[in-house]
């Protein structure tokens, strides 16, 4: 690999083996740094974060141990994805100022503080699991999970969707590993104790992984990439904060995200809960909480590397169809039928979370991804305090989801008519 070469004019044209470069323009061959290395770091990063999808297993145990009610004990779920939003925009005003490496070693010691203190939660007091497991450790993934993505989009420009699915999958990936792993320490030294033990897992994970993140240089360029004239961002400019809350594209993103997740933030809480009350037994309902993280890691890479070839609103409305019609059977399947729906609930869930990224860099750009994307997860954000909010809310009244999940199914359709309206709009 060749040293890295300094640019300082931005009017004459440099010869290089790839032919005529701008000088404001830095091939890839000429930076001394591996991009898949970064790659690999952040997918070590997002496999932590995706402790968030294995609440399914928590769940039921915190019900137990704690004496809460259903509904209580979601709102820990809904408050860590609650707050990513803010922890986004907050990680991404730092690592303008700073440097990504910063923001994702401080996210990890905010997500390891968050997730030892929650050992100290009691029966009478759920808002000490809300405070640090929901608050904190959703704060503090935010600032990691937005700095990471946007750290290998700007790496990875010519593969935007296919890289950024591949990031995200690991999150989804991460319940597949974590599940097996909280069950054993849950058994072992007890649910709020293993969270003493994922804490320390976590902040040693972030700290090496984040001695790796680092942002390429200004004007860096793939070889052999030419970037498409097709979206405004990709036309050279990159919208400020301010910008992109001024624009209506911003709005139909935001809500329809919102709206679009429903589905899958019902169903990943209570995927244990789900298959117990189908007549599964204990192990094999446990099972439910892994296929959604397993289906959830594959969504996110394919539907990514789908949106690259398709393009970013297309497959969106492909994921919000197959999201609203699945939902609908969820509830009234049994046995092992239940395993395949909510695979498939959280196949489309997994796209939403590779796809929203790469439209928000596409319409947008990379240079303030972490602060914009991160107003866009306040969409998200709404939708995971509301879902599982409502969906905790009739079961402790029936005992049953239909009416959630109905409400779930209207709302894919809502915003599959606010993508249609955003298609038109970039289209113009």
């Amino acid at each position: 690999m060749e040293r890295q070469v300094n640019v300082k004019s931005t009017d004459i044209n440099v010869k290089s083996g790839h032919g005529n470069i701008k000088s404001n323009q830095i091939l890839s061959s000429q930076v001394n740094t591996n991009r898949w290395l970064i790659v690999l770091a952040g997918l070590a990063i997002q496999l932590c974060l995706g402790v968030a999808y294995i609440w399914g297993v928590f769940q039921p145990e915190v019900v137990k141990v704690l004496d809460w009610s259903q509904k209580n004990a979601a709102l820990s779920f809904s408050f860590l994805l609650g707050m990513l939003s803010f922890g986004s925009m907050a990680g991404g005003a730092i690592q303008e100022k700073l440097s990504p490496r910063v923001v994702v070693i401080g996210g990890g010691v905010i997500i390891s503080l968050g997730f030892l203190l929650a050992s100290f939660a009691s029966p009478k007091a759920p808002w000490i699991m809300w405070l640090t497991y929901g608050i904190l450790g959703g704060f503090g993934s935010g600032t990691v999970y937005t700095a990471t993505i946007a750290i290998c989009q700007k790496w990875f420009p010519d593969k935007r969707g296919l890289i950024t699915g591949l990031i995200v999958s690991a999150l989804g990936f991460g319940g597949l590993v974590l599940t097996p792993l909280a069950r054993s320490l849950m058994k072992n030294v007890g649910v709020l104790e293993t969270f003493a033990w994922l804490s320390l897992i976590f902040l040693v994970v972030t700290v090496v992984g984040g001695m790796f993140m680092k942002n390429p240089p200004e004007g860096y360029k793939p070889v052999g990439w030419t970037p498409p004239l097709n979206q405004s961002s990709k036309k050279g400019q990159d919208f400020t904060p301010g910008q992109v809350l001024r624009s209506s594209q911003f709005y139909l993103i935001t809500f329809s995200f919102m709206l679009a997740s429903m589905a899958g933030l019902m169903v990943i809480p209570f995927a244990k809960v789900l298959g117990l009350s189908g007549g599964l037994t204990d192990n094999v309902a446990t099972v439910g909480v892994m296929v959604i993280a397993i289906f959830n890691s594959f969504g996110r890479l394919f539907w990514g590397y789908v949106s690259d070839k398709i393009g970013r609103e297309n497959t969106l409305l492909i994921l919000m169809i197959v999201a609203g019609v699945s939902i609908l059977f969820v509830a009234a399947a049994k046995s092992y039928l239940i395993l395949f729906l909510i695979a498939i609930v959280g196949f489309s869930y997994g796209g939403f979370l590779g796809v929203f990224p790469s439209l928000a860099a596409d319409l947008w750009g990379t240079k303030h991804m972490g602060i914009n994307y991160g107003l866009v997860l306040t969409g998200f954000g709404m939708g995971a305090i509301l879902s599982s909010y409502v969906a905790g809310y009739f079961m402790d009244l029936t005992g049953k989801f239909t009416t959630p999940f109905m409400v779930a199914a209207i709302s894919s359709l809502f915003s599959a008519a606010m993508i249609l309206m955003l298609k038109r709009k970039v289209a113009r």
